[in-house]
Order: C-alpha cells, then structure tokens, then sequence
C-alpha cells in the first residue's frame, strides 16, 4: 500500500459566473458535496465559496486525479442541485477550474482563506481573486 498525502486547493465557478449560489443554498449544496465525497471516498478537508464559486481542499488517494475527481464532484452535485430545483434556471459549473498543491506547512493558511470567503469578497470581487490566482500562480490567460 501506497503511503501518500497531496494536497490540492481546488477552486471552480458556476456557469458563465452566475451568482446562483445565495447562502441559503450554498450550505446545502457544500454539506451535499462533503457527503458525496464521503460516499465516494473523495477525502474533502474543507469547502466554501461565494455566490458565483467554490474553494475546496482536497487530499488525493494514491487512485485518484484531479480530473475524474471534479467530474465526480461537479457532475454530481449540479445534477443533484437541478433534481432538487434549488435554482430557479438550470444549474450548471462552468469547465474551466484551478487547482494547485498545498504543502503541508500551508493546510491552516488555506482552510483559514477558505473559511473566510464572505468576508473576503466583501472586500475583492471573484474577478480580482481569479485575475491575483492567474498571477501567482503564474497560468497563462488561455483565449479561444
């Protein structure tokens, strides 16, 4: 057996930034997220968001990628969001998504940033935070 520990920050939106995900149902939607995730042995440390994305932290199992593991996550949840009506429009997460490893000196740092993301984005909106990942993480702005 395989001894493993990968950390990875995983941030995603909803279709075309939507803000579709009021407080009310966002707490729905992420409990239902981290009982998925239990059921389908995605290890999610800690999730939160804002009205138009997601912040999740994840630890990978030695079978796992981070490719299927958002098909699983997104697809799912989004389709047991439209099976419930908790939107009034269909309910769709946009493709595109970051992820970046966390090292095991930073887990508190994130949860923490994670945690806070009301207050957060009372401050930055989510376009400034995407503009600021793109820049410290250094990803190159893909157009088409």
């Amino acid at each position: 057996m395989p001894f493993l520990k990968v950390w990875i920050h995983l941030v995603w939106a909803t279709k075309n930034r939507r803000p579709l995900l009021t407080k009310h149902i966002r707490q729905k939607v992420f409990s239902h997220i981290k009982e998925n995730g239990i059921r389908k042995g995605i290890h999610i440390d800690f999730i939160n968001g804002y009205t138009e994305h997601v912040h999740c932290l994840v630890s990978l199992h030695p079978d796992q990628n981070i490719s299927n593991l958002l098909q699983l996550i997104k697809g799912e949840s989004s389709y047991w969001i439209n099976k419930n009506s908790l939107t009034e429009e269909k309910f769709e997460w946009q493709d595109e998504y970051f992820a970046v490893s966390v090292s095991e000196s930073g887990i508190n740092r994130v949860r923490e940033y994670i945690k806070n993301q009301e207050l957060h984005h009372t401050k930055k909106t989510f376009q400034q935070e995407y503009e600021e990942f793109m820049i410290n993480y250094e990803f190159n702005i893909m157009k088409g």
